[in-house]
């Protein structure tokens, strides 16, 4: 029945919607955007102190296929990043806004985002879910932002990680919509007493992007250590649900682009720098793993075309799209819907993609409506603040 249901059109959900309403039964699927907008009138979906007189609001703003123009959050967080803390706050900030775009499309071909492209906020979509909704991408790497306020701590961090699972916790209302197959059997694993940097899955086949999608804290841990102390950290975090050499070497690349990002404003400056970071520490003990990342490592990426570019799962697909998106873009929303509108596994590449952006081009680049639809807005903000604070105060 799920599935049937997930095949019907925009419209047919807005008809079920309606009828169910006068019907005074449950409206399951779309929530709109105006239930959190300043403008709304007596919270009704039609009645809107912008839209007046002769102007019409857009059926689209009704159905929630796309973002209003006019939409403003009722409750507006107050951002207000201490300068020390900028950096950390706008990549954080970017990866999940990153996600939040790309959860209502995940899944979608490419060919469905040129029939209709992304260009703005949606609701709805995949899992039928409101405006401002993130995944596991972001639940989980905010579980290790978590941890690492107090220090590093493997232990700790699955125990984040078990939490999230079988509570909720750090989900955007109380619940897990969404998890990987590969880190659901690594988290059973751990609940079950397992030592846990032997839960994650070592076959080939277990080398999908669950690692990578929540690894972005580390770089800010590991900006402080040592190459070697620093790789063996994210290698183990990895390690936690995915412990292929694949994708802890996409972590690794990853997390050192992000550092590197964080040293050098210039995005190609700090790509070359990967690389021969990367080349000097990983090729030896990566030998057999290295020649998956060549078009990475060999600064080929950038000159790809799209067609060339996957936007799947596997870790190497969805490190490629991420790399190329950054640097065939100038923007932060330039870089994210470039991401989106790749397809397939959106939200993962675009929190991934907008993780990057958010170093390189900062929180005043991240449009402020979207950070004010996020979910759980202050409890984030609150969190990074937290996270920042403690990397500063014991450095």
């Amino acid at each position: 029945m799920s599935n049937e249901i997930k095949q019907l059109s925009l419209y047919q959900k807005w008809e079920m919607d309606i009828d169910a309403a006068k019907k005074g039964g449950t409206m399951l699927y779309l929530q709109r955007q105006c239930e959190y907008c300043k403008y709304n009138i007596n919270n009704s979906i039609k009645n809107c102190k912008k839209y007046t007189g002769d102007e019409c609001k857009p059926s689209y703003v009704r159905k929630c296929k796309k973002e209003c123009p006019k939409f403003k959050h009722a409750l507006l967080l107050d951002v207000n990043v201490h300068p020390q803390y900028n950096i950390i706050m706008s990549s954080i900030l970017g990866f999940v806004i990153g996600d939040v775009l790309g959860v209502p499309v995940e899944f979608e071909s490419r060919d469905e985002r040129k029939r209709d492209t992304v260009c703005e906020m949606r609701a709805y979509g995949t899992y039928k879910q409101p405006f401002g909704t993130w995944s596991d991408d972001t639940s989980l790497t905010l579980c290790l932002v978590d941890s690492l306020i107090t220090g590093y701590n493997i232990h700790d961090i699955a125990k984040k990680y078990i939490q999230f699972y079988s509570k909720g916790l750090w989900t955007p209302y109380g619940r897990v919509f969404d998890i990987g197959n590969t880190t659901r059997i690594a988290v059973n694993k751990m609940m079950s007493g397992e030592n846990v940097l032997q839960c994650g899955g070592e076959a080939e086949y277990d080398n999908g992007n669950g690692s990578l999608m929540r690894i972005l804290p580390m770089a800010f841990f590991m900006y402080y250590l040592n190459d070697k102390e620093g790789y063996k950290k994210v290698e183990e975090v990895c390690s936690l649900t995915h412990a292929h050499n694949r994708s802890k070497l996409a972590c690794i690349i990853y997390v050192e682009y992000a550092v590197q990002l964080i040293k050098e404003t210039d995005k190609d400056i700090a790509y070359k720098r990967m690389i021969e970071n990367i080349n000097k520490n990983c090729k030896q003990e990566y030998k057999e793993e290295i020649t998956h990342y060549r078009r990475i490592l060999s600064m080929d990426i950038a000159s790809e075309s799209e067609d060339n570019i996957s936007s799947s799962g596997y870790v190497v697909d969805s490190l490629e799209a991420v790399i190329w998106c950054i640097l065939t873009t100038h923007s932060y929303k330039e870089a994210i819907f470039k991401a989106i509108n790749l397809g397939n596994d959106t939200d993962t590449i675009a929190a991934l993609t907008g993780g990057l952006a958010g170093i390189l081009y900062g929180c005043n680049d991240i449009p402020e409506n979207w950070v004010q639809c996020m979910a759980r807005k202050k409890d984030i903000y609150e969190l990074v603040s937290a996270f920042a604070k403690s990397l500063f105060d014991t450095k």
